[in-house]
């Protein structure tokens, strides 16, 4: 990394060099990812999916607390380009290579201690959609939009759309989205239950920051183990669920976090995780 002149709440801010198709810096405890092929609507292509995996692999430390998720320009990322699809020699293995990458990156976005946030800044369509609702919290600016698009092209689901989409809203409405492509408006995606907070579009940076300085202050073990046991609950019974919570909150209990948690409240002083 490199520092950068700008600064974050007196944080420098430090730049990842080397990325071609997305913008990675760190301030302190939140780092940011920004798909960043503009000129493309953000399209996820080899280079950029590669990229992702490699950038959420380098951000699964403990000094990361926070990762957001942002496109720049008008779209947050319009899918997978299909014009490097086209022009590949084999599509079907181009197209797992790249699928396979994007999905290295969300199963690690899914798994590390950090809180993921996905500031939705314009429209998301495709593989940008699935990619958008996997935040552990989604932010999305009023003039976002939120549609699957693959079966226009002939093509099916990726992205772990297959696995989030009927959790988050159930089946038939899942399957209006990817047979139908209907579009839905950043407030229809909020009441359908895909997003956490619609926001007007010249805050949502702003918003961003301030939900990630939030998120920052508080205990990312705990963070770590709310996305572990909510990842595993609908594959578990019962009592499987439960034995896994009690392991868990006895384990959080021994760490220097769990500590400091229960020592500040009893003391009523906030915490210092």
């Amino acid at each position: 990394m490199a520092a950068a002149t700008t600064r974050r709440h007196a944080v420098t801010v430090l730049a990842v060099s080397g990325y071609q198709t997305i913008a990675v810096e760190q301030s302190g405890p939140v780092a940011r990812i920004t798909l960043n092929r503009p000129e493309a609507a953000n399209g996820m292509n080899a280079a950029l999916t590669a990229e992702l995996a490699d950038a959420a692999a380098g951000l699964d430390r403990p000094d990361v607390k926070v990762v957001v998720v942002t496109g720049s320009g008008r779209f947050f990322c319009a899918g997978g380009d299909l014009k490097e699809f086209a022009s590949a020699e084999h599509r079907g293995r181009h197209l797992k290579g790249v699928a396979d990458n994007l999905h290295r990156a969300i199963s690690t976005f899914a798994r590390m201690d950090a809180v993921v946030i996905t500031a939705v800044n314009g429209t998301a369509a495709g593989a940008g959609f699935s990619l958008a609702v996997t935040g552990d919290l989604v932010l999305a600016a009023e003039s976002a939009s939120f549609t699957m698009a693959y079966t226009r092209v002939g093509l099916s689901p990726d992205g772990s759309s297959s696995y989030y989409l009927p959790r988050l809203i159930g089946i038939a409405r899942t399957k209006q989205l990817m047979l139908t492509n209907r579009t839905l408006s950043a407030q229809e995606a909020l009441s359908w239950g895909l997003l956490t907070e619609v926001v007007a579009d010249d805050h949502l940076a702003a918003r961003a920051d301030e939900l990630a300085d939030q998120m920052a202050a508080t205990a990312a073990g705990s963070n770590g183990g709310v996305k572990a046991l909510l990842l595993g609950s609908f594959a578990n019974g019962l009592e499987e669920q439960m034995e896994l919570e009690g392991r868990l909150i006895a384990a959080r209990a021994e760490t220097a976090e769990g500590r400091e948690g229960v020592d500040a409240f009893l003391a009523k002083r906030p915490p210092k995780f």
